[in-house]
């Protein structure tokens, strides 16, 4: 239960740091943020550890920046298979 609840946490934290460093209005919810934040710090654990980085000492500073930039590369998905993003209407 405990495990969950720091995926969810860490999740959040990754989710708001991607939307952070993204450009532009990222129009989607917290439960989201969270999701594609928690899946983004999956695979960005995953990936630090093919790249041997998983273990170090102190603050995992190239496992958070992984992370971080896979939850960006899946927020973008998100966006750009929901539409948001981009207004809706006529074009100039």
């Amino acid at each position: 239960m405990g495990e969950l609840i720091g995926l969810i946490i860490f999740g959040a934290v990754i989710g708001a740091l991607a939307r952070l460093v993204m450009r532009g209005n990222q129009n989607i919810g917290i439960i989201w943020t969270i999701i594609l934040g928690a899946l983004g710090a999956l695979v960005g654990y995953w990936l630090a550890g093919l790249l041997g980085v998983a273990q170090t000492g102190g603050i995992d500073w190239i496992r958070w920046i992984i992370s971080v930039i896979a939850a960006v590369v899946f927020i973008s998905i998100y966006i750009g298979i929901r539409g948001g993003g981009r207004k809706r209407g006529i074009m100039h």
